[in-house]
């Protein structure tokens, strides 16, 4: 496999409170890489930063073998296909309105045959001409995922994709994500459904108090933490403690 996107050294302070602390990760073509952490552990910040939401204070973005600066050259966010928690959606617009605005928007070089293609994606072609406040939040996720990945990007960015979603929407995304995937592409997944990453992703990385805490697949998490044969969800509390946390960055 082929890094997409490596990350070195990555480093964001908000004032002098070090948010993402140094923190070095690749995305392979054809893989699904889960980034976790507890609230505060400096995800959301991280994401932020590889979406150029923010500009990092140091280190190094590489994005198919080229310096990745999306806040300062805006035109590589286009590069990057994001699909973030809260949805990005018209609700007045239809299924098929929103996913040509979107493409038009990104200079799509064939809307109409992104428009059909998103349609599929989220299996929505018979609603395309409805309107998306019509539509249940699973059929919104779907939707929300086909604007996403519109552009065909190799590397997409999922944050929650399947919240408040019902079980065969769910599936439904689960079977999408997992063909873009056999298409060779990347995706960056986050959630805090242990049992949606173990199912999903190759690898995980474990993020806490803004640094990377270990890297790997499930089994080899496990291994590392001294428990082997554990699930996901001991692994991810030995290695980032019971503690409540109720901060967010």
């Amino acid at each position: 496999m082929t890094a997409l996107l490596q990350v070195d050294g990555l480093t964001y302070h908000y004032g002098t409170r070090v948010a993402v602390d140094g923190v070095s990760f690749e995305v392979q073509s054809g893989e699904i890489l889960a980034l976790l952490g507890p609230n505060g552990a400096g995800k959301t910040t991280a994401i932020s930063c590889l979406c150029g939401l923010l500009a990092p204070r140091d280190g190094v973005m590489t994005f198919e073998g080229e310096r990745f600066t999306p806040l300062e050259t805006p035109s590589q966010r286009g590069r990057l296909g994001v699909v973030p928690q809260e949805l990005a959606l018209y609700e007045a617009l239809t299924a098929a309105e929103n996913l040509l605005f979107f493409a038009q928007l990104h200079g799509v070089s064939d809307p109409e045959s992104a428009v059909a293609r998103g349609l599929k994606l989220a299996a929505l072609e018979g609603r395309a001409g409805d309107r998306v406040k019509t539509f249940s939040g699973g059929m919104k996720r779907r939707l929300n995922l086909a604007v996403g990945t519109l552009t065909e990007p190799s590397l997409t960015l999922l944050d929650e994709p399947m919240v408040g979603v019902d079980p065969q929407s769910r599936n439904h995304i689960f079977d999408s994500i997992e063909n873009l995937r056999d298409q060779g592409r990347g995706i960056l997944y986050t959630s805090h459904s242990m049992d949606d990453v173990e199912r999903l992703c190759d690898r995980v990385a474990i993020m806490d108090h803004g640094k990377l805490m270990a890297i790997g697949t499930p089994a080899q998490l496990a291994t590392e933490a001294g428990i082997p044969e554990a699930d996901l969800e001991r692994t991810f509390l030995e290695l980032t403690g019971r503690s409540l946390r109720d901060e967010s960055s």
